[in-house]
């Protein structure tokens, strides 16, 4: 038996739903004799009572174990199982098949080193067959089998398979698999799964489980360079200093010199501590601390690295992305990223295309929509260290999540950085914003109005310049309208449209808050998470969100430019509070009821407020 042959396979079953990859794992684990004694009585039991095949064994019972699954008959969450034969071992995740379930599909895949795809022989190749496929090539799976399956539904017909074969195979060709074969097989009654199949004589070709058993794999994560992402900084005391985290790849050496990304600090390893004691070496796959010869800057989240052989530092990148929430992706909009054990704020700033899961075709797009595919430029707040993914899957991948509702929102793979991102640096400027504030005798402030359409955002901005004028305070008023008239002419009122308003608008008063001014931003900003973005704009207690409350009643009786009674027509469409949610404040630093305060009275409260506020640090 050669190495080869004796490892570990990480493989996953994929498909569109029914067809068959849970009862093809139940097969699996049955043939191989991985079921436990009390575990086999159980299903065996299970079957006579639940099975689908007239008191036949059920092999889906034996991963079906959610009690939503088992009452529909369908595979929703990921389902890890072992076995081994004595040729090799195995992990395989059944992933769900229903197209609403493409996210777990995605979480099952992204360590697999092979997949198994199920195609029905009855219905041939399906949207989601295509979209498994497009998915195991963007997360990095070259090595790929095609499970014709239900093949005694069609009379074990050599041309149904071969036509399947020689579809999918012209399909597959711009995925750049590297090892592709097609088996028929039934995985109801065990055909050409374990053992061959006396239906199918004229198949020449290797069982299911021979093609896993024989695959070639590189699983040599040591041949690539040395990536550690910090995952926990160990100071138990004064004299110890340690950094933890597993090796992504490669080989570390006591006395290498190793450098701390993104910062650039560089320092020789003093110790490869583990729990069983001091090591000389550490490589992939193994949870070490390492002790540095010189106190370095390094903080979890950080890439430890060999000094030659660096990963990438940039902080605008290209990514592939598959959506995975049911609320649309919004280029503009600020999400979490993870990359390794670093979280940073991300924003898709320029969605390039839309992939078309069965042509490969790049089609125009202005968001993605669940379970698409797009390739887009993402922008991070701060520079991160990383692999293109197809170099380093674990310090290439990432995950976007929703800020507000930590939900998962995509997951996707980074292709390279972007040449700008290398060439815009920040120019110092002799005289900065507390030169500026101070020439004016003010405190810089940004005052962010935010309500329904009719609320009364305008006339009291409005009241709150004209009194601060009067007191010599030097402002700007940027109101919504006005803006849409020159610099977000070409923005509609789709949410995406909203999210890039918002972000401009944001962008813009930064700046001037940076020139020393006291800016008024009168917006409807009708969603949480892009005031939030434009609140992380500003240093802590100089943005002031001021939420104008008027129920959508008397905003609607108000109606001061005839908008309400446009959208109720339906001629105006997307308009906040009718077709277009508003997310109110939760946590506004003023909060202006218009019901119990006239305009002139709320002006006075927030020029007060403004007043009595504690100086900016």
């Amino acid at each position: 038996m050669d190495a080869a042959s004796s490892d570990l396979l990480r493989f996953i079953t994929c498909g569109s739903v029914d067809d068959g990859k849970s009862t093809l794992i139940g097969r699996l684990l049955y043939e191989t004799k991985s079921l436990p004694v009390d575990q086999l009585a159980s299903f065996e039991a299970d079957s006579k009572r639940r099975s689908t095949q007239a008191g036949a064994l059920d092999f889906a019972l034996l991963l079906d174990g959610l009690a939503a699954e088992r009452e529909q008959a369908i595979t929703i969450d990921v389902a890890y199982r072992y076995f081994a034969t004595p040729r090799r071992k195995f992990i395989v995740a059944d992933t769900p098949g229903h197209e609403q379930y493409t996210r777990n599909m995605v979480t099952g895949a992204s360590t697999a080193e092979a997949a198994v795809l199920l195609i029905d022989a009855q219905l041939g190749l399906l949207t989601q067959t295509q979209r498994h496929s497009c998915l195991m090539s963007m997360l990095g799976i070259r090595r790929v089998v095609i499970a014709v399956n239900k093949m005694d539904c069609v009379a074990w017909s050599r041309e149904v398979f071969e036509t399947i074969a020689a579809q999918y195979r012209a399909f597959a060709r711009p995925l750049g698999f590297t090892a592709l074969a097609c088996v028929p097989l039934s995985a109801l009654h065990g055909d050409n799964v374990a053992a061959r199949s006396a239906a199918a004589g004229w198949y020449e070709g290797p069982t299911l489980l021979e093609w896993l058993e024989a695959i070639d794999i590189d699983t040599d994560r040591t041949a690539r360079p040395f990536r550690m992402p910090v995952q926990w900084v160990n100071r138990p005391d004064s004299s110890f200093r340690g950094f933890a985290g597993t090796i992504a790849s490669g080989v570390v050496r006591r006395g290498d010199t190793v450098l701390s990304l993104p910062s650039g600090a560089e320092s020789r390893v003093a110790r490869i501590v583990t729990q069983d004691g001091d090591l000389d070496l550490a490589i992939a796959g193994q949870a070490v601390t390492l002790t540095l010869a010189s106190a370095i800057d390094v903080s979890r989240g950080d890439l430890l690295a060999h000094s030659v052989e660096r990963p990438v530092v940039a902080d605008q990148v290209e990514a592939t992305i598959v959506w995975m929430h049911e609320a649309p992706m919004l280029p503009g909009r600020a999400y979490a990223v993870r990359i390794g054990t670093r979280t940073v704020t991300g924003t898709i700033s320029d969605l390039k295309c839309r992939i078309d899961v069965a042509t490969f075709g790049q089609l125009a797009a202005r968001t993605l929509e669940l379970n698409d595919i797009g390739i887009c430029t993402l922008s991070f707040d701060q520079p991160v260290a990383f692999d293109p993914y197809a170099d380093n899957r674990d310090t290439g991948g990432m995950v976007l999540i929703d800020r507000l509702t930590h939900e998962t929102a995509g997951a996707g793979t980074l292709r390279f950085a972007l040449r700008r991102s290398q060439n815009l640096h920040w120019h110092f400027l002799d005289v900065d914003k507390r030169q500026r504030a101070a020439q004016k005798a003010q405190q810089p402030r940004v005052l962010w109005f935010t309500g329904l359409s009719g609320a009364g955002k305008s006339t009291i901005a409005n009241l709150v310049e004209r009194k601060l004028h009067a007191l010599g305070r030097h402002t700007y008023l940027l109101d919504g309208d006005n803006v849409r008239h020159g610099l977000n002419r070409d923005l509609g009122f789709r949410d995406a449209d909203r999210v890039e308003n918002i972000r401009r608008v944001a962008e813009v008063a930064r700046l001037m808050t940076d020139a020393g001014l006291i800016v008024l931003v009168s917006f409807i900003s009708p969603f949480r998470s892009e005031r939030r973005m434009a609140r992380e704009l500003f240093p802590a207690g100089e943005f002031v969100e001021v939420f104008v409350d008027t129920a959508l009643q008397e905003a609607e009786r108000r109606d001061p430019k005839g908008l309400y009674a446009k959208a109720r027509r339906g001629e105006l469409r997307n308009f906040t509070g009718i077709d277009s949610p508003y997310e109110a404040p939760e946590h506004p630093e003023l909060h202006i009821d218009t019901a119990t305060l006239a305009a002139e009275d709320a002006a006075e409260l927030i020029v007060g407020y403004l007043a009595g506020m504690r100086e900016v640090p």
